[in-house]
């Protein structure tokens, strides 16, 4: 299928410059199909309103998301743990390609568990038969702790994600 190769070839790139340019730390590289159109995927991804239902693993609660969708614009975001301890990211976006291709920077304003690191994640959406497929990169991890960690945490995330995006196939219909 050309979508999917030219989508892989479009997070492969990603990938490489990512590397390239950090030359430091670790790679996470997800892959996750979702039971909507792109668009909504996007939507969830670049729209405060959606950000705030899923940005935070499991058993998280998102507590502020804010976003400034241009290049150079910046975005925010607070979670807060089951234990009641609050942690807060935030970036720059650096790519827009509406509706498949989005690239940010991501660091952590507060979380004392995390090592300081620079990260940038490349977020590739593919449409296939009405579903989305997405590669996720999270590019420059400190260490193999941290991005053990991450995957956990996004994991759980793309689960928030999942439900909204069939919550909102539900409102489309």
């Amino acid at each position: 299928d050309v979508g999917v190769r030219a989508g892989w070839e479009s997070a492969l790139e990603g990938l490489a410059r990512a590397t390239g340019e950090e030359g430091a730390g670790h790679t996470l590289v997800m892959h996750r199909t979702f039971d909507a159109p792109r668009i909504l995927v996007w939507k969830a991804w670049t729209e405060a309103n959606h950000l705030l239902r899923w940005m935070c693993p499991a058993e998280f609660k998102v507590l502020f998301a804010e976003n400034d969708l241009r290049i150079g614009g910046k975005w925010r975001s607070g979670m807060r743990s089951p234990e009641g301890e609050d942690f807060v990211h935030c970036g720059e976006y650096l790519e827009i390609e509406k509706p498949s291709r989005l690239v940010f920077t991501h660091t952590w304003e507060s979380n004392h568990f995390e090592p300081r690191a620079n990260t940038k994640i490349t977020v590739v959406l593919n449409e296939i038969g009405g579903k989305t497929q997405m590669i996720f990169i999270h590019a420059g991890l400190a260490t193999e702790e941290s991005a053990c960690s991450h995957q956990h945490g996004w994991t759980g995330a793309f689960e928030n994600l999942a439900q909204l995006a069939s919550e909102l196939v539900q409102k489309t219909h």
